[in-house]
């Protein structure tokens, strides 16, 4: 028995989504006492699988056939379905990406089995195994276990921080996989490429992000001089860019970016879900608000309870003193 991660990367490069769902597929593991494995799949990985070996792991498996090397569905589906009958995985952990919406579901009907997606959190209840999923924009939370395995689940980005490598080699197996090209019904074309953002926050060291709180679009220039002074990037939650305040591309959260900066400063932001998964990556989160009971708080590492107009241009003046 053992928990399967399915690494995805594209082009030679990893979708950083993978290093979060490993840090799921590792506190499964934990929780249930067995080892973790991990895959990656495509053609000419060789160097992809030894980057991958350096994380906590058990195994990493390697598929590599060309035929795998531009994604298709039956192309992976086919793939994975032999390995997980080989491996025979207890749970199988996928990144919620574009690409695992597309395939995961086909992956586990033929398993008789159903996709338990957008993950935010698990848990272990009597020996079984509780994923937390969120309804209604995140307004609900449940509480959900699959019946028997293989169970097959996707995480929801930002909901657990990226695994980091543990310098300890993983053994990298080469499992071979028998693919027919007739089976592969779909032609790969040119992916799609968004139009190219003038801000990345996902490449931000520091951020600072502002949120209702600040009350008008006349008040930003008081976060902005934080920003300023740190050498951070502005960032803002969605009712800051649906009011036309700062662009959409500032925005943070499951509508917006997603961000993991090693510091994010939360000013104003009460901490709803959809904001909170869009940085629940960052390494080090502190949070400005009067409200000693917003949720930010329960996810903050460092917390002020104070007015935003009175501790932000005070911790400016401290750190332009710092700097002198």
């Amino acid at each position: 028995m053992s928990v399967l991660v399915v690494l995805e990367q594209r082009g030679g490069k990893w979708n950083r989504m993978s290093f979060e769902a490993l840090a799921a597929g590792q506190k499964i593991g934990q929780a249930l006492g067995v080892p973790v494995a991990a895959v990656v799949l495509g053609a000419g990985i060789d160097a992809l699988a030894e980057e991958a070996a350096a994380y906590k792991l058990s195994k990493i498996f390697a598929i590599d056939d060309a035929a795998l090397g531009e994604y298709t569905p039956d192309g992976y589906t086919a793939a994975l379905e032999q390995l997980i009958k080989s491996a025979q995985p207890k749970v199988v952990v996928f990144p919620h990406s574009y690409q695992v919406r597309d395939y995961a579901p086909k992956l586990s009907t033929r398993f008789g089995k159903a996709l338990i997606s957008d993950v935010v959190d698990l848990k272990i209840e009597g020996g079984v195994i509780v994923f937390v999923r969120q309804l209604f924009q995140g307004k609900l939370s449940a509480d959900v276990h699959a019946n028997g395995d293989p169970q097959f689940v996707s995480i929801q980005a930002g909901a657990f921080r990226a695994a980091e490598p543990a310098g300890e080699a993983a053994t990298v197996e080469n499992f071979a996989v028998k693919l027919d090209r007739s089976q592969i019904r779909s032609k790969p074309e040119e992916p799609f490429r968004e139009a190219q953002r003038s801000v990345d926050l996902n490449a931000a060291e520091m951020i600072v992000s502002v949120g209702r709180g600040i009350k008008e679009k006349d008040n930003l220039p008081v976060v902005e001089a934080l920003a300023e002074v740190l050498g951070a990037e502005l960032a803002a939650s969605r009712p800051i860019c649906d009011n036309g305040w700062l662009p959409m591309e500032r925005q943070v959260g499951s509508s917006g970016q997603t961000v993991s900066p090693k510091v994010y400063f939360a000013v104003g932001i009460s901490g709803a879900i959809q904001h909170l998964v869009g940085m629940k990556g960052s390494k080090t989160v502190v949070a400005i608000n009067k409200d000693e009971n917003a949720p930010i708080f329960e996810t903050a590492d460092y917390g002020i309870v104070g007015d935003l107009f009175e501790v932000v241009p005070a911790l400016v003046e401290e750190i332009r003193k710092a700097k002198a």
